[in-house]
């Protein structure tokens, strides 16, 4: 059942995990867009990292439906993990793992912004086998499978490369959420050539990388369920990814940061080796 459900995602069967993101989207997130009360937002580890009712709800429809759509695999979630830290080694297991953010931009989400998604990755061995950012607000689903390439809203999506000579764009951490190394390795991007500016959902920024409207990333934490959908569409839409170690990001952790994601293999270089330079002048 499990190799015949990875087959068929592979070949293109992703509509049963499409139809999974969007109903949890309009059953538990949507309905909440703009209706939030007070007590239904909570802070866990500081005013930039929130949690929603919606966040909640969306991850236990999801862990509910995808397990059901897959029997024998197993749910890593953000939330889930918040609450039991332990499941996050599941990534490191032998079974097919979901890696789930409910509702990625969750500040937004409470801003009533509508730059917010819902992230859902399908990996196996640390391998990432299919993606799914569904950003419900904005009316866009961004689909991509290791070797099939991807897609938004049913059309190809092509990273394409920076122009000659133009700035480069790069979304990077919030320094709150950084070490002092990474503060000092995200500085370097402040020069003659690159426009950081500080990321939102990191969803929607890989997509954007994935689109060609942002030449890259500079992201400091590696948390799965942020990163695993965007690094695979930006991979399959050309793109390319590297840790400040000149490393594959890999999904399960233990990585050398920062890393980049990037609209193709010459800009994620360019930024890798700004990252490992440290600030211009050192």
């Amino acid at each position: 059942m499990i190799d015949s459900f990875l087959e068929h995602v592979l070949d293109g069967g992703t509509t049963e995990v499409e139809e999974a993101v969007r109903k949890a989207a309009a059953a538990e997130i949507m309905p909440r867009f703009r209706q939030l009360s007070e007590h239904e937002i909570v802070e866990k580890n500081g005013p930039y990292d929130l949690v929603t009712v919606a966040d909640r709800a969306a991850e236990e429809h999801l862990t509910a439906s995808l397990t059901a759509l897959l029997p024998g695999s197993v749910v890593v979630g953000e939330e889930a993990v918040h609450a039991e830290p332990e499941l996050y080694g599941a990534l490191r297991g032998d079974a097919p793992v979901w890696i789930v953010d409910p509702v990625d931009g969750t500040r937004q989400f409470v801003q009533g912004d509508p730059a917010f998604c819902t992230l859902v990755a399908l990996a196996r061995h640390g391998e990432l086998l299919a993606s799914w950012t569904y950003a419900p607000a904005l009316g866009e689903l961004a689909v991509a499978v290791r070797g099939r390439g991807a897609t938004l809203n049913g059309l190809p999506l092509r990273s394409g490369s920076p122009a000659p000579g133009a700035a480069l764009e790069v979304a990077t951490s919030h320094p709150d959420y950084t070490t002092p190394d990474q503060k000092r390795a995200l500085l370097a991007l402040a020069t003659e050539g690159v426009r950081p500016r500080p990321c939102g959902s990191a969803g929607l920024e890989y997509l954007a990388i994935a689109r060609g409207a942002l030449d890259a990333t500079a992201f400091s934490w590696e948390y799965a369920w942020d990163h695993a959908a965007g690094l695979l569409l930006v991979t399959e839409a050309g793109g390319a990814h590297t840790t400040v170690a000149g490393e594959p990001f890999r999904i399960a952790g233990d990585n050398a940061l920062p890393f980049t994601a990037a609209r193709d293999a010459a800009t994620a270089e360019r930024i890798r080796a700004l990252l490992a330079s440290g600030p211009a002048g050192d």
